[in-house]
């Protein structure tokens, strides 16, 4: 299938990010949160997609063996750790499973795993920015996709028979030139649509390990549990010398040259040089969508779980008041972004 996205010659990592991000927002594929720009997409047709995950023999196979599925989910950013694993309360419905997946169930219903916890995992589901039929992945440009993997690699949970799979919208499958990919990329096997599912047959080799080399350590100073493993690789007799090229100086950067130009509404025109930071990031959205004035307000009592669809299904409305003894009835649609803000992750 022929990409929906145009590359050119000599496109780099980043310039094909900014084109991915561009294209979702212009055609409006994009879903909450949004811009999607400097993030993993969420997009219209996220959940056929991800529906499509019990279709692969991997899938199958380990509910065979297993009467529950064992759940690991990475830590915001390595900050605390490397995995959480969630362990539902005994007879948990399908309601309370809900939850468990949530950031809060996260929280209540999940204990930490460490270096030198003994774990498999034979599925690992990854977000990308671009990912191509041959299984090579662009991720946000963080580099945690990678890293995480990698760091699995060091405590034997994955190995040659681990499968990776990632959930993008079909026009993010695009020809990523096999030079763009480095020995730290991790690459995937399977690529779920929300038309296609595509096995990749990727023979490029997944990481092994961390490579330090390719580390500042500035780094380190973010995530403890690398400078863990760096003391015990140290000690191993593993060469663990960092990065000497200052962090910015190799590219790694967003380039300032990048502009983001969104045209989700053709009468609006916005250029917004170097999405740097998720403050800039912000600002530029708001001056293509300003804002109109809005009091706080605060939705409690929601029951443990609720998703935003059930909001919609029942119609909320919230008012606010123009500080003038009037109020203005907002539609459902407000109800719902302020909604979802609250209650799904970022």
């Amino acid at each position: 299938m022929e990409s929906s996205i145009q590359m050119n010659q000599g496109d780099t990592k980043w310039s094909i990010r900014h084109k991915v991000w561009n294209y979702i927002e212009e055609k409006n594929l994009a879903r909450f949160p949004r811009p999607v720009h400097n993030r993993i997409p969420n997009f219209k047709g996220a959940l056929e997609a991800c529906g499509k995950v019990s279709l692969l023999e991997v899938f199958t196979k380990t509910a065979a063996v297993k009467a529950r599925k064992t759940l690991l989910v990475p830590t915001p950013r390595l900050r605390t750790g490397l995995f959480n694993r969630i362990i539902p309360p005994k007879g948990a419905t399908k309601q309370e499973l809900r939850v468990c997946s949530t950031s809060q169930g996260i929280k209540d219903f999940s204990v930490p795993i460490g270096l030198d916890d003994k774990v498999q995992v034979d599925l690992v589901i990854v977000g990308s920015v671009a990912v191509s039929e041959k299984g090579y992945r662009i991720g946000k440009g963080e580099g945690f996709t990678d890293l995480e993997y990698a760091l699995m690699a060091c405590m034997g949970a994955v190995s040659e028979s681990t499968t990776v799979v990632t959930i993008v919208h079909d026009c993010q499958v695009m020809d990523i030139p096999e030079e763009l990919i480095e020995s730290h990329d991790l690459t995937v096997d399977f690529i779920l649509t929300p038309t296609r599912i595509i096995k990749t047959e990727c023979k490029h080799p997944k990481p092994q390990g961390i490579i330090w080399s390719k580390l500042h350590t500035e780094v380190l100073k973010k995530i403890p549990i690398l400078k863990t493993l760096r003391t015990l690789e140290q000690e191993a007799g593993k060469d663990v010398a960092l990065k000497t090229t200052p962090a910015g100086a190799d590219g790694t950067k967003k380039s300032k040259e990048l502009k983001w130009q969104p045209d989700c509404y053709p009468k609006v025109e916005l250029q917004c040089e170097c999405l740097a930071s998720e403050g800039d990031k912000c600002a530029a959205f708001e001056r293509k969508f300003p804002k109109s004035p809005v009091t706080t307000v605060y939705l409690g009592d929601f029951p443990a779980g609720l998703h935003v669809s059930e909001l919609k299904n029942r119609k909320l409305f919230l008012c606010e008041s123009s500080g003038k003894g009037q109020s203005t009835r907002h539609s459902c649609c407000t109800s719902m972004t302020l909604a979802q803000s609250m209650l799904s992750p970022i």
